[in-house]
């Protein structure tokens, strides 16, 4: 049973919910430290580069999870969102919270956004646990179905910017079927690590040369984001808008876990089923990570 689980079984008495958090933690984490006896740790990301870092104590150093909770994540409707107004949104959850306490620049482009949405049943999970504050989960695909409504009822101009040529062409012809007043235009960058300066010159060349009013950029997080953050005042749309995996569910190139699992607060279980070795280190390092740090929030911790 995976921890998400778990915790929402005792999300109404804390000091249960506590307990058996760490202990559970204590177990499985002796467990992955065990396994990785003979290698670096954590695999990270660090300014479009690979490296790697060992689980050890400075884990804990850098997002204050209360904080980033209370102040930076997105509580309200996407109704109530001016997107009339130059807006950069990104989306946190369990794993990119992980992931961007090792990662300065990740970290900068999470806390610099207009709106952070809690993409992930661990981010309303804190909340609950840390504020008492119910707030609802808002994927990608959420606010990517949001932004088209909006753009077809304002006849507006969407771009979008990643994936593959053949899934690009698929968006279009879906979005012309289902939103004729949307004009769209794409382009899919060269498939690198880290791109070059042309690389990223051709790139705001093909967005600004058409000028939309919505920027989608799907590139696979943290690439995505830190790209937007540092290439921002370059880019001329008024929304900019991160959210990875969209463009192949939007595509049909990757089916979305159904209703009846999101419902659940468990849309990441058929995913990790269907892609056990691309998402295997979200669900069971960055997860009991996640959680060990809500704990430490939970009871003060430094």
């Amino acid at each position: 049973m995976n921890l998400h689980v778990i915790a929402y079984f005792y999300v109404n008495n804390s000091n249960l919910f506590i307990i058996i958090t760490l202990f559970i933690l204590i177990i499985l984490i002796g467990i992955i430290f065990s396994i990785t006896s003979n290698t670096q740790g954590l695999t990270q990301v660090k300014n479009s580069r690979k490296s790697t870092s060992a689980i050890s104590i400075p884990y804990f150093k850098g997002l204050d999870l209360k904080n980033i909770i209370k102040n930076y994540v997105f509580s309200s409707n996407l109704s109530d969102i001016d997107f009339n107004k130059r807006c950069i949104i990104n989306t946190i959850n369990p794993h990119s919270y992980c992931v961007s306490k090792n990662d300065p620049l990740f970290q900068k482009a999470l806390m610099n956004s207009d709106v952070l949405l809690p993409d992930g049943s661990g981010i309303v999970l804190a909340s609950k646990i840390l504020f008492k504050k119910s707030i609802k989960k808002i994927a990608g695909a959420d606010i990517h179905t949001h932004l088209l409504n909006h753009a077809h009822t304002n006849s507006k101009k969407v771009f979008y910017l990643g994936a593959s040529q053949k899934t690009l062409e698929l968006i279009t012809k879906r979005l012309k079927r289902e939103f004729s007043n949307i004009q769209v235009s794409s382009y899919s960058p060269p498939y690198k690590t880290e791109f070059s300066g042309a690389d990223t010159k051709c790139m705001i060349d093909k967005v600004n040369d058409f000028n939309p009013d919505i920027l989608f950029v799907g590139m696979t997080a943290p690439k995505q984001e830190k790209w937007v953050e540092i290439n921002k005042k370059e880019l001329k749309p008024t929304v900019i808008v991160s959210i990875g995996a969209v463009f192949d569910f939007y595509a049909g190139t990757i089916e979305r876990s159904s209703p009846f699992w999101i419902n659940l607060g468990l849309e990441w279980l058929p995913r990790l089923i269907k892609e056990p070795k691309r998402l295997w280190r979200r669900n069971f390092i960055s997860t009991p990570l996640f959680l060990l740090s809500l704990s430490r929030a939970k009871l003060n911790l430094s």
